[in-house]
């Protein structure tokens, strides 16, 4: 068991503390609950049309396009695998057992409204990735049609 949260305690800083390692972000670049909203369709949409392999590369390389403001989308699978996120260290991880700073499991409730096929909003606490304090933040939850995948954007609150 010590190990275990060890562990998740580890994927936690590096979640919080390497983000966005290498991404500016200027003041006054923070995207609103609706660009977060229409930039996760647009994800799923493409991670249906071309398939995650080919989505992870696109949403990697195309950063004007995929990473607009300081908004980001992340691929999860249902069972807890992230396929996809602006850390490439979270990639391939399971961060089912991730909490939030008020212990919160977050990454569960995603997961429950993706496979729920409605799209919506999941509240947590996160460290900014500028600021390095806890604040609030929500990801919209899109399930990935015909897949057992979800694609989330956050906004700090």
């Amino acid at each position: 068991m010590m190990h275990r949260r060890s562990s998740l305690s580890a994927l936690c800083v590096l979640a919080a503390g390497a983000l966005f390692s290498g991404v500016a972000f200027a003041a006054g670049e923070q995207g609103s609950r609706e660009e977060a909203k229409a930039l996760c369709e647009a994800a799923a949409a493409h991670v249906k049309k071309v398939g995650i392999e080919q989505a992870a590369k696109d949403f990697a390389t195309d950063r004007a396009r995929w990473m607009p403001k300081d908004l980001f989308p992340f691929v999860q699978e249902f069972a807890g695998t992230m396929r996809f996120h602006i850390n490439d260290k979270l990639i391939g991880k399971n961060t089912l057992g991730v909490k939030d700073a008020s212990g919160k499991e977050f990454a569960k409730q995603m997961v429950e409204v993706a496979r729920s096929g409605k799209p919506t909003w999941v509240d947590y606490e996160w460290a900014h990735p500028v600021t390095r304090k806890v604040e609030d933040k929500s990801a919209y939850i899109q399930r990935v049609a015909g897949s057992d995948m979800f694609v989330g954007v956050g906004v700090y609150r």
